[in-house]
């Protein structure tokens, strides 16, 4: 297969814009993956975990931890719109960027129809009149609009959602912190009574954790599209930086934090998967229309990460094509002054159009075909986490030879930490293939993943053969 290239090689200017601004790419971290997965999707986890549903959301969310560490370390010293895709390539070959890049073009794409089906169906809820396929189509056209004009719309789009959830949590751990101590009108001390009870803080012991672990992993997916958006500043690694670190430790806080509020103020037998435990701790501390507000808060959740989703996914293909990995014909690039130019406007469409293929397969089939989509991208975010710590294994020992100037965010305890990650994320999927209801996740990823190796080898066969 090809050699990569240096990882110190120097690259042409990209032609996207620099219209993100260190404020846009903060708040992206910071609320790029605080979704519906943590307000609704943590009452599964809670469930099977109890209490230690806390310990759960720390080692998946020091596993994320971790990844972005390296995956920021990699962005700070060779920052590129293709990010992950472009360091696995010049790591570990063609093959590699060719590969991850796809694949996770595809699990943007395919998720983006979960968020845009969800959304519309609490926005059917609130107006019945207007039917969900609708709500759909005004959803994909208004944001298809925002990423076809200058990137400084998705940005602020960006900016503002994050900053209604990073709100909406702190207004709930406040609100929490309140009621355990019984601060709140007709409320009395909590204690520790819900941690305690019920089966103790490990009612189904560490067997409770691991499915926990499980269950929220996936959750933390999301934050990789802030090293892509790095690209898309005035300076790109000290950006990219300042977002790694600022994002991550606050990411853990709000999610830990929020659980161990949720825990304590009700038992952990009290919550339901499928329904929101804000819900039930709002409710339970006498907030009027807890659920209504909820509503609202997932509703705008599942906007903001179908924003992120569509322009993430069209800034890799775009990265894909600019490499030769992808059409030639999407490296158009709008014309414009002042911040308004530089939109890869074919990449966005083609990404949008595969998106409407995705959302109308999950309103006409959503049992069926595209459960099968679903599931061959279930465990995708598990193989990208694993290419980019083996990325950073490579490319670290070259950058420290060639141009250790460029490594202004490292890795703590390398190579200890990159391995440590690495036997983990194996260790998840060998726990995912022993759970009846993860396994045919894994193993329609894995034949996606296959798929696509396969694709590449005969490109790279081809290629040889030409050459």
């Amino acid at each position: 297969m090809h050699d990569a290239p240096p990882p110190t090689e120097p690259r042409q200017p990209e032609p996207l814009a620099h219209g993100l601004k260190q404020r846009h790419l903060t708040m992206l971290g910071l609320g790029g993956v605080i979704g519906a997965g943590l307000f609704v999707g943590s009452g599964a986890g809670i469930a099977v975990a109890g209490p230690a549903i806390v310990v759960s959301y720390l080692i998946a969310g020091g596993l994320a931890m971790l990844v972005m560490r390296m995956l920021g370390e990699m962005s700070a010293a060779m920052p590129a719109s293709g990010s992950f895709s472009v360091h696995a390539e010049r790591a570990l070959g063609r093959w590699a960027g060719f590969s991850v890049g796809w694949l996770y073009w595809f699990l943007l794409v395919i998720v983006l129809a979960v968020e845009a089906t969800a959304a519309a169906t609490i926005a059917h809820g609130w107006v019945p009149a207007v039917a969900q396929w609708a709500w759909v189509l005004v959803f994909m056209v208004v944001f298809t609009v925002a990423n076809l004009t200058a990137v400084k719309n998705f940005g602020e789009f960006e900016f503002w959602f994050a900053a209604l959830k990073v709100a909406a949590i702190v207004i709930f751990l406040v609100l929490g912190l309140l009621a355990i101590f019984g601060l709140l009108p007709d409320t009395d001390p909590v204690g520790l009574t819900n941690l305690t009870g019920q089966g103790g803080f490990l009612p189904n012991g560490w067997t409770g954790v691991v499915s926990g672990v499980l269950t929220v992993a996936f959750a933390f997916g999301g934050l990789e599209v802030v090293t892509i958006a790095a690209a898309e500043t005035d300076d790109p690694a000290r950006a990219v930086g300042r977002a790694v670190r600022s994002a991550v430790v606050r990411i853990l806080f709000f999610y830990v934090g929020s659980m161990l509020v949720i825990v304590t103020v009700l038992p952990w037998t009290a919550q339901q998967a499928g329904l929101s435990p804000y819900v039930k701790v709002l409710d339970a501390i006498g907030v009027p229309s807890a659920g209504q507000i909820m509503n609202i808060v997932v509703f705008v959740a599942l906007l903001s990460a179908l924003n992120a989703n569509l322009y993430g996914s069209s800034r890799m293909i775009f990265s894909l094509a600019e490499r030769g990995e992808g059409p030639r014909g999407l490296l158009k690039v709008s014309g414009g002054q002042g911040g308004e130019g530089g939109v890869p406007r074919r990449a966005v469409l083609a990404s949008v159009a595969f998106g409407f293929v995705s959302v109308l397969l999950n309103l006409k089939w959503p049992d069926s075909v595209f459960l099968y989509l679903l599931n061959s991208v279930g465990a995708v975010l598990l193989f990208v986490w694993g290419l980019i710590a083996a990325s950073q294994l490579r490319l670290r020992r070259r950058i420290e030879r060639e141009a250790p100037e460029a490594l202004t965010l490292r890795m703590w305890f390398f190579p200890w930490l990159t391995w440590l990650t690495l036997v983990a994320l194996a260790a998840v999927l060998v726990l995912m293939l022993t759970d009846e209801v993860a396994r045919p996740q894994v193993l329609w990823s894995a034949g996606a993943t296959g798929l696509m190796l396969l694709v590449a080898l005969a490109r790279e066969v081809r290629d040889r053969r030409r050459g």
